[in-house]
């Protein structure tokens, strides 16, 4: 559901079982934590109460997403439908920042040829790591005034699936240095037109307007070929 509407901020969801403070559901709004984005958070509502999500992630024991609760004990019995609501400022936070992070990546990736070899975003700031051997605060900050030239484009953000083989023949579509693992076979692509296309999971914009104003807040030189720009959006 995270995938297939970022904007969805409620749903009606079933328990299928709860171990320790995790549950597992039927169908789940809530992103977990992966590809350098943090995770959703919120509440589960039921009858006789609700529970605070905490943290959501990929359980590597079951393939399923697990989402963390702080009291699981007052949970209706698996079987039993719950309310999920997201919290929804930080979520729409991870989402423009995210979409900032895929203009910044293609910046730098069609003007210097570097590719992401790491980064997080919070709903504070988000950081990547860029495979320059170059470390000069000027080149970052030309690649955010071009990023906000696009964001102030207010360009529509396309998401689809492709097969595997025909999204890699498109070019630099994995951006990332670590690639995308051999055994997935359909790739979400993310797009946006003229500006950068690549495979991606997580949530994002509608269209760049909603970014804001990308703020640069600090470069840093991380070694050898590793050179981190730090940045925001406003408001």
């Amino acid at each position: 559901m995270y995938q297939g509407d970022p904007y969805l901020k409620e749903y009606m969801a079933t328990i299928k079982a709860i171990k320790g403070s995790r549950v597992f559901l039927d169908k789940t709004i809530f992103h977990p934590r992966s590809g350098g984005v943090e995770n959703d958070t919120g509440y589960m509502v039921f009858n006789e109460g609700m529970v605070r999500v905490v943290n959501v992630y990929y359980d590597k024991e079951s393939g399923d997403v697990a989402h963390e609760v702080d009291n699981a004990s007052l949970l209706p019995q698996p079987g039993s439908s719950v309310k999920l609501v997201l919290d929804w400022e930080r979520r729409y936070r991870l989402m423009r920042l995210h979409t900032a992070a895929h203009i910044l990546s293609a910046i730098m990736y069609t003007n210097y040829n570097a590719l992401i070899t790491g980064g997080n975003i919070t709903p504070e700031y988000g950081y990547d790591d860029y495979s320059l051997t170059e470390f000069s605060r000027e080149i970052f900050e030309e690649a955010v005034k071009k990023a906000n030239e696009v964001v102030a484009r207010n360009i529509e953000v396309k998401i689809y699936w492709l097969p595997r083989e025909e999204a890699l023949r498109i070019p630099g579509v994995v951006k990332l240095a670590s690639k995308m693992p051999p055994e997935v076979e359909k790739l979400r692509i993310v797009e946006i037109p003229g500006v950068d296309i690549q495979a991606d999971g997580g949530p994002h914009v509608k269209s760049t307007g909603e970014i804001g104003v990308i703020k640069l807040l600090r470069v840093e030189n991380k070694g050898k070929n590793k050179k981190r720009l730090y940045f925001s959006v406003e408001p």
